[in-house]
């Protein structure tokens, strides 16, 4: 999300006659945009910026220093008034008034604006995307978040939620399409449940709920419009040789229709991103997460009967408010029994605003909270091993993302389920009866076969080392 937004408020500044460096001595301003965790990464940040402008005071007095996104809404005070770290302020709604905010910083005025909409979804910016090597691209389809998870602060720094118009949304994957983009990531705080209420003339036939069986939400259900389903039936037919993936979805937004979707379109990924937070409907309930340990194994169920072989991903929070060693445990049985390939794993830690901080206790100490955390990372690791492995003696569809960080002498790409996949350097030939050879580059789709797997240090993947590439295809699934 804030890879997508630096790419809005870059296109927004590009219009207005700026231009973009990658030298810090050089630059006018720079504008960290990060999220909760990396936060006194960017406290450390802001000082060092902080001591350069004041060494280059006297032979570049217009650098400038500006903050991003949901910590400039949330910490406006401390960062303008009583740190004065920082020039201009924009809150994640605020983009468009960058230029004026600017030139006022450029005045000598400490400049902001936080305040968030009920209607921005900068439909109308058509994003300064910064693809890795050009091959993947994001693309926002919705802001903010109506949910109201107690451990979470986004509906109150991005606001509520509300979705971009779909014809906005195909425009940008058509230009991506033309630019050779092949693979596009949709996102959204929750991406399914998009709805598009801008073209009356798209009504959801039944108007109904669309939430999974066995979940609820905190909020009156929305009803008409155009659904993720539609959404993403229409995206997957501009190019079939670009991959679509999507992130992140709540899972109550999972009905059959949207599953079937993925099942049957062929470059749709047959990956889905299932957030739990937790393997206790005690906790669940504390969460407000609005679903049990048992719908949500009932969802994995269905989902894996619908989509055979697919791949499924997970965002776990360890130590939240009153979790017990039993619950715990109930987290770790939840990892083994539904045996997730990638995972995202936190110790909790309290934001002011939300729920929690009002209403809970922050009552596990922080050496247990890390206990449970590097528990659950073991456990983790152990079944992403065992969902990974399986995939030796297969052939996979890679898409190259380039050269791989171990060795110039090998590359490195992803398959359908978002597995990163590392083999030899090597040239193909263009058509298997043609001798004439030419280099794998990053975008081109290889077909390999999986024949040895090692765990790497990183919990959210395996590394796949093959040994043997079979043919590069054209394009297509």
């Amino acid at each position: 999300m804030n890879i997508s937004d630096t790419e809005i408020a870059w296109s927004i500044l590009q219009k207005a006659g700026y231009s973009r460096t990658h030298e810090l001595p050089e630059v006018l301003q720079t504008l960290p945009n990060k999220k909760e965790k990396a936060e006194q990464t960017i406290w450390n940040r802001l000082k060092h910026l902080t001591a350069l402008k004041k060494r280059c005071q006297k032979h570049k007095p217009l650098l400038k220093i500006g903050v991003l996104g949901c910590m400039a809404e949330r910490l406006k005070t401390k960062l303008l008034e009583q740190e004065k770290l920082v020039d201009v302020l924009a809150g994640p709604d605020a983009y468009r008034d960058l230029p004026r905010l600017l030139s006022l910083g450029y005045r000598g005025q400490r400049a902001s604006n936080v305040l968030l909409s009920l209607e921005e979804t900068y439909a109308d910016v058509m994003p300064v995307h910064q693809t890795p090597e050009g091959h993947s691209a994001f693309v926002s389809i919705m802001r903010g978040c109506d949910n109201m998870c107690s451990y979470c602060i986004v509906p109150f720094t991005r606001g509520r939620e509300r979705s971009r118009p779909l014809s906005s949304i195909l425009e940008e994957v058509r230009m991506l399409s033309d630019q050779g983009v092949k693979e596009v990531t949709l996102l959204g705080q929750n991406v399914n449940s998009y709805r598009d209420f801008s073209e009356q003339h798209f009504i959801c036939s039944e108007g109904s709920t669309q939430l999974s069986r066995g979940f609820k939400t905190v909020y009156r259900t929305k009803q008409g419009g155009l659904l993720f389903s539609d959404l993403l039936d229409k995206v997957s037919q501009i190019d079939p040789d670009m991959r679509i993936r999507f992130t992140s979805p709540h899972p109550k937004d999972f009905p059959d229709e949207v599953l079937q979707l993925i099942q049957e379109r062929r470059n749709i990924c047959k990956q889905i991103h299932l957030p739990a937070q937790s393997g206790s409907s005690r906790v669940l309930h504390a969460m407000r997460r609005g679903y049990t340990r048992e719908a949500y194994l009932d969802l994995v169920e269905n989902i894996r009967e619908i989509i055979p072989g697919v791949n499924l991903s997970s965002d776990f929070i360890t130590g939240f408010c009153g979790e017990t060693e039993e619950d715990h445990q109930e987290t770790l049985s939840l990892v083994r029994e539904v045996g997730y390939n990638v995972g995202f794993l936190f110790a909790y830690s309290m934001r002011k605003k939300t729920h929690a901080y009002h209403r809970l206790q922050d009552d596990v100490p922080a050496p247990v909270k890390q206990r449970r955390l590097e528990e659950l990372i073991s456990v983790f690791r152990e079944e992403a091993a065992k969902v990974n492995m399986a995939l030796i003696g297969s052939t996979q569809l890679v898409l190259v993302e380039g050269e791989s960080k171990r060795s110039s002498e090998e590359l490195c790409g992803r398959n359908d389920g978002n597995v990163k996949v590392v083999f030899p350097k090597t040239d193909l030939p263009i058509q298997p009866e043609k001798p004439q050879m030419v280099p794998i580059t990053s975008g081109d789709y290889v077909l390999v076969k999986v024949n040895y797997g090692q765990h790497d240090n990183k919990i959210e993947l395996i590394w796949l080392c093959l040994l043997s590439l079979v043919v590069n295809p054209a394009a297509g699934f």
